[in-house]
């Protein structure tokens, strides 16, 4: 019989007192990994910080592994929800707010945003997992805002994955080396976008740039 993978889930069934009590589990792990890499602290670490018994963890989480897992699930699940939000905002308003608020979750989740990013411990797939539905809802909101919809050709696709692949980048150099403010950080990475946007019309002139990434050439 395989070995069953550690679940970010708790063993029995969730009652409203199990629910509430696993999602106050996730938040204090939320505050504790927000800067602590995943290996900097044990088991008998997060117990003795969070206040709680070590086997509580082990029940609702299975493994130290399946508790970090849900916190980074949790903590990017807001991420995402925030960037799918906003449609009745103006393109280039939704774009900023998004963009804000990726570094802002960089900028205070640090330890969180450089495992998500590089793919958590070794070749971690649950964690690709995370990190691909952070790309592809941040490719959407801006397909959405850019062409009026979602489902682009596959040229377009990628110019707007190679950009979210590109900040991914120099989100990891930022927070490492922040000589930059957050809004210059926030405004450069919307510009690169608008180059992004007339390389995808001059290739595809079916997905026309939208007039403000063309009034920044």
């Amino acid at each position: 019989m395989p070995q069953q993978r550690a679940a970010a889930r708790p063993r029995v069934g969730g009652t409203e007192r199990s629910t509430a009590r696993r999602a106050e589990l996730i938040a204090i792990g939320r505050k504790l990994f927000a800067d602590t890499s995943y290996d900097a602290l044990s088991m008998d670490d997060i117990a003795r910080q969070a206040h709680v018994a070590k086997g509580l963890i082990y029940y609702y989480f299975r493994s130290k592994r399946g508790y970090y897992l849900a916190i980074i699930q949790d903590s990017v699940a807001d991420l995402v929800s925030f960037a799918a939000s906003g449609t009745e905002l103006p393109a280039k308003d939704r774009v900023q707010r998004t963009v804000d608020s990726y570094l802002r979750y960089a900028e205070h989740h640090q330890a969180a945003y450089r495992t998500i990013v590089s793919g958590g411990v070794g070749f971690d797939t649950e964690v690709h997992d995370v990190r691909n539905g952070v790309r592809e809802a941040i490719v959407a909101t801006i397909a959405e805002g850019a062409y009026g919809r979602t489902d682009i050709a596959p040229l377009a696709r990628m110019g707007l994955l190679a950009w979210v692949c590109s900040v991914e980048g120099a989100t990891l150099d930022w927070i490492a080396r922040p000589e930059l403010s957050r809004d210059a950080m926030r405004e450069l990475l919307v510009k690169t976008l608008g180059g992004a946007l007339r390389a995808i019309e001059e290739l595809d002139p079916a997905h026309p740039a939208p007039p403000a990434a063309r009034r920044e050439g």
